[in-house]
């Protein structure tokens, strides 16, 4: 398995880890750290993209990156 493979393989367990965490309800939609783990594994994912490139997939992650990066910044004007 290739570098960026791994960082892709990376920023689906980042996504789907921090997926399950919501709806165990182990952290909130609203808490910082589901922002910031969405963007860690959007971001990793990309970086595969960079190299095995994607339409549909780079799109949906940069579209999940905005979204989290959105989050990350309402949270902090919040707090």
């Amino acid at each position: 398995m290739k570098w960026y493979d791994i960082m892709g393989n990376l920023g689906v367990l980042f996504i789907v880890a921090t997926y399950l965490l919501l709806q165990i309800n182990k952290i909130s939609g609203k808490d910082l750290m589901f922002s910031l783990l969405n963007a860690l594994g959007a971001v990793l994912i990309l970086i595969s993209l960079f190299v095995n490139f994607n339409l549909s997939a780079f799109l949906i992650e940069i579209f999940w990156l905005l979204i989290s990066i959105y989050g990350i910044i309402k949270y902090l004007r919040k707090n």
